[in-house]
């Protein structure tokens, strides 16, 4: 992966409103840095997966595909699951006894502010690489 241009960064979440929140706050946060890709669809979102992914936000809950569904996606085209957060509405617990073994980078529960702290370490870590 190259560490010149902006970092690939993925959103799929059915909502709309959800994409345009991660959209803003990671274009605030890193501006040219980063280039943003939004996908209400999961399917059309399949179609993207790809290694050269810098992070996957992915929701859980989705009306055609859920997150487990994307995420074995996103496996078999050779994303790195290392480079994927699972986001939902979910409690934390509930997200690790769905996915603690799927080997995604990190669960987070979108509504709780301690979960939106360690998500904002995590987004700048990753987008330090």
């Amino acid at each position: 992966m190259t560490t010149g241009g902006p970092r690939r960064v993925l959103v799929v979440d059915d909502s709309k409103l959800q994409c345009a929140v991660w959209r803003k706050l990671l274009e605030e946060r890193y501006g040219d840095k980063v280039a943003v890709e939004t996908y209400t669809d999961p399917a059309e979102a399949a179609l993207a997966m790809a290694p050269d992914i810098h992070l996957l936000l992915l929701d859980w809950e989705m009306p055609e595909m859920n997150g487990k569904e994307v995420l074995a996606v996103a496996r078999d085209g050779g994303v790195n699951l290392k480079r994927v957060i699972i986001t939902s509405g979910h409690s934390a617990d509930r997200l690790h006894e769905e996915f603690d073994d799927s080997g995604c980078l990190a669960v987070i529960e979108k509504a709780e502010p301690e979960q939106q702290a360690a998500f904002l370490m995590i987004l700048d870590s990753i987008m330090r690489r």
